[in-house]
């Protein structure tokens, strides 16, 4: 569910329209169209998708979310003192997509937020030390930078989020 009363996220469908989805970039149009279902039956990954509540079959934007553990040796070395000596637990947002009819209208933050919220709901059950993203590119890299989220290893494109700053 979201906060606006027009829009409507749920779990990847049969009813939804994976052949239609764009947003402009090949490898997530071709993920969702080719390879999510797949993820989801065999219990790699979630998809989230957000749609119109008066359509049940265009996707607007999607996200993945899957479990993840964080080596010690990526974080930066004052989180690490606080922590216990093996990997941390985490959420990742393997990928976040919203349709090119869509985009600047603020569905991505509308996404992460949801899966911040899922996330949330879930450390409640089971541990969950922060979110980790994975920036596809640096326009991508700056937008979960103003949520706070920061660099992982100044190597990679992954990011992330403590948990309890949020």
């Amino acid at each position: 569910m979201t906060d606006k009363p027009d829009l409507v996220i749920e779990p990847l469908g049969k009813k939804h329209n994976r052949a239609a989805f764009s947003c402009g970039t090949d490898e997530l149009d071709t993920y969702l169209q080719r390879q999510a279902s797949q993820d989801t039956k065999r219990r790699i990954a979630r998809i989230f998708v957000i749609r119109s509540a008066a359509d049940d079959q265009t996707i607007l934007g999607y996200y993945t979310l899957s479990a993840l553990s964080i080596d010690l040796s990526s974080l930066p070395s004052d989180l690490v003192k606080k922590l216990p000596k093996h990997p941390l637990p985490a959420a990742l947002i393997g990928r976040l997509a919203v349709s090119t009819k869509s985009q600047g209208v603020g569905l991505g933050k509308v996404l992460l937020a949801d899966a911040i919220k899922r996330t949330l709901a879930l450390s409640d059950e089971i541990a969950v030390y922060a979110m980790v993203v994975d920036a596809l590119n640096t326009d991508a890299e700056a937008f979960y930078q103003g949520f706070g989220f920061s660099k992982l290893d100044t190597a990679t494109n992954r990011l992330f989020l403590p948990l309890k700053s949020v």
